[in-house]
């Protein structure tokens, strides 16, 4: 329910946040909002679904949509993560596109163009990881040249997400400059609409996915089935790393167990220092054959 306090002269908005998969879309939501509320990894199509992570000041808030990465999709999952963006920005009021400057364009940047060149809502074109790229001016021209004659205000930063700085958050003040007046959408203080399961489900499959070879990362999903706190703060974390074939489980536990330890050390230590709590995680993987086919377990898995 919305705060009376901020119904009169408050703006807000929905921005979505769109590019080709392992652009460092999440890692700039992440610096936008100085907290993690999306996975980020070095490997594509880390994101799968639409997370929305929220920044608020007193009169005004961004609900930044964290959008999967455009490409060509190869099975149902894929066409779920296309069909987010497809989503996001069918009711927004911005747009922010996120390219790489260490390499020009590619036929998936042409495609995310494609989608958002004629949308009449202000854009910003951000060109990420700048500190590593040689020719970041040139690529900018040839990524601004894929919005020739679009009629909306288009704006251009460089920078590096990674770096939080000055940059980031000039950006987001002109983010904020653009939005309509609307009440908030969500309380003042909320990061995020996902539940804490979700978001710790997030993390492990980071974890996962950092950890895992060749194409196992893309056949992992995860769920978190209970979550309670003790009276002294533990958090007790109980979750399922889903594979596809019963090969991929070995794979996933590794000899004597090594590998899940890892992931579930790793994934521990993440959510002890974003919970600012000690905890107890515990993890289990299961066989669900061909889940990224099966419409009734995307569902399950929340991919819906």
């Amino acid at each position: 329910m919305t705060n009376p306090e901020l119904q009169n002269d408050t703006h807000a908005g929905f921005v979505a946040i769109v590019g080709k998969p392992n652009v460092g879309k999440s890692t700039l939501l992440n610096a936008f909002l100085n907290t993690k509320v999306a996975p980020t990894s070095n490997r594509p199509q880390t994101t799968r679904r639409g997370v929305r992570g929220i920044f608020s000041d007193e009169t005004h808030q961004i609900v930044f949509v964290d959008t999967p990465g455009v490409h060509k999709p190869k099975d149902a999952l894929g066409k779920y993560m296309n069909n987010e963006v497809s989503t996001a920005l069918s009711d927004i009021d911005a747009v922010i596109w996120v390219v790489d400057l260490r390499h020009p364009p590619t036929d998936e940047d042409r495609l995310v163009a494609r989608q958002i060149r004629e949308l009449p809502k202000p854009l910003f074109l951000v060109g990420n990881k700048q500190d590593a790229a040689k020719y970041p001016e040139e690529a900018t021209r040839l990524y601004e040249a894929l919005l020739e004659g679009r009629e909306g205000d288009t704006s251009v930063t460089s920078l590096s997400a990674q770096k939080n700085d000055a940059k980031v958050t000039a950006l987001r003040q002109q983010i904020l400059d653009v939005l309509p007046e609307n009440p908030f959408f969500f309380p003042q203080g909320s990061a995020s609409d996902q539940s804490r399961e979700q978001w710790a489900a997030e993390i492990i499959r980071e974890e996962a996915m950092v950890r895992l070879r060749d194409e196992l990362p893309y056949a992992v999903a995860t769920r978190v089935n209970r979550w309670t706190e003790r009276d002294d703060g533990l958090q007790r974390i109980e979750g399922e790393i889903v594979v596809e074939k019963v090969a991929h489980k070995g794979m996933v536990i590794g000899s004597g167990g090594k590998q899940l330890r890892e992931i579930g050390t790793a994934a521990r230590k993440q959510l002890e220092t974003l919970l600012n709590a000690k905890v107890f995680l515990g993890l289990e993987v299961v066989v669900i054959p061909g889940w990224r086919e099966d419409p009734e377990a995307l569902r399950e898995l929340g991919y819906e």
